[in-house]
């Protein structure tokens, strides 16, 4: 993490010049507030769990996950936000990422869904996972390989993941990015 020094500040333009909307800007703003609480994390989950939270935050979600997976897709790090303690405990596994995400690991590409229950791949779930119906994911890549999942559930407001969502999570994904290959493995 000690690479990425930019403050809140750093990437503050004038209102005009960039619209509060704009995902990658609020996904930047929320990483210099990350790097600024954690400058020098001594294990870099302090750091993905404060991502993931973003993920949630900036997603306006009901959930967030954040998984990195091993060389044989295996997942070795499972991050959550929005779970409370309950249904964190009633997660006995990870999700594998083979079902609505699965894609993920194929073309990785980010992936979007209105309707989980009518979708083609909604399988993978382990016994009491959290009912989602919206879904957007992105790819985490590592040393030119897909190695994990960030994804937000259900926006608050009722509406589909739309392409400025997809921008924040994509920026917040490359930050990820970082702390594997440098901090991870």
């Amino acid at each position: 993490m000690s690479a990425y020094t930019a403050t809140a500040t750093d990437l503050s333009p004038t209102a005009e010049a960039m619209p509060a909307a704009d995902g990658e800007y609020r996904a930047w703003i929320a990483l210099a507030a990350i790097q600024a609480r954690f400058p020098k994390p001594t294990q870099p989950s302090d750091v993905l769990q404060a991502i993931c939270d973003a993920a949630h935050e900036l997603g306006n979600g009901r959930y967030a996950a954040l998984a990195i997976t091993d060389e044989r897709d295996r997942t070795e790090g499972f991050f959550t936000s929005g779970l409370d303690a309950a249904a964190l405990k009633g997660l006995k596994v990870p999700p594998t990422g083979h079902g609505p995400l699965g894609s993920l690991r194929t073309d990785g590409k980010p992936v979007r869904i209105d309707d989980l229950d009518k979708h083609a791949n909604s399988f993978g779930f382990p016994p009491k996972h959290p009912v989602m119906q919206r879904m957007l994911g992105v790819p985490l890549w590592a040393h030119g390989v897909v190695r994990g999942s960030m994804y937000v559930t259900d926006r608050l407001d009722g509406q589909p993941f739309d392409d400025d969502n997809e921008r924040a999570m994509l920026a917040l994904a490359k930050h990820v990015q970082h702390i594997i290959e440098n901090y991870w493995y």
